[in-house]
């Protein structure tokens, strides 16, 4: 029986890993763009951003999953998956926006003027200078949302897509075995948070800027 409930839950895993595949990503494009909203869009588009993240940290995840689960399918032809990938997506983009704007902000305001001193643009000195050094700086806070990212991967199971925790639940029901079901899928996400940590930890420190300094 526990192999064949094995087999069953560790089916599910490509679905969540395409999840994963999906929100990660494009939760970092728009974190990373979003930040440099916050830092360099003015008064006005830094507000906006400010507001976009507060309502993104400030409601739990099954809620805003549920509100854009249903806007985007009521608005654009999406599977429950992709759908409901782009939601942690847009979820976490809320989280990463303040993440790579500390690692900006941490980033020595003389450099930006030293940029613009040797003649780059705003843009030029953003793309070569701050934000090479910011996205390196941001890998051990990054690295947490990864985390959190494949663990939040379980929450599309409400909306019917048959990942890992999805089949747990169905096996248990079927077999009256929770704990077995239960504890594989928890073996499975601890398994995937774990490589993905030590993964990040590498590229950490590769990406290593020796002797950085960070001025105020």
């Amino acid at each position: 029986m526990f192999i064949n409930i094995l087999f069953y839950i560790l089916s599910g895993a490509g679905i969540t890993l395409s999840v994963i595949a999906i929100a990660l990503p494009v939760g970092l494009v728009l974190g990373v763009l979003l930040s440099l909203v916050r830092v360099y869009g003015g008064k006005l588009f830094s507000g906006l951003a400010a507001v976009y993240s507060t309502i993104m940290r400030g409601i739990p995840h099954v809620v805003l999953l549920f509100i854009l689960f249903f806007v985007l399918a009521g608005t654009i032809n999406l599977s429950p998956l992709l759908a409901g990938a782009v939601s942690l997506a847009i979820i976490s983009s809320g989280y990463q926006l303040e993440i790579f704007r500390g690692a900006i902000q941490s980033i020595g305001g003389g450099q930006m003027m030293a940029a613009r001193a040797l003649g780059m643009t705003k843009l030029k000195a953003i793309r070569y200078i701050i934000l090479p050094q910011a996205l390196r700086v941001a890998i051990p806070s990054w690295s947490n949302e990864v985390a959190s990212i494949i663990k939040d991967s379980s929450l599309v199971y409400a909306l019917g897509v048959p990942e890992i925790l999805r089949r747990a639940q169905f096996m248990s029901a079927s077999t009256y075995q929770p704990f077995i079901a239960y504890g594989i899928a928890a073996v499975l996400y601890f398994i995937m948070t774990f490589l993905a940590g030590r993964l990040l930890d590498k590229l950490e420190t590769k990406t290593k800027i020796p002797c950085l300094q960070l001025e105020k």
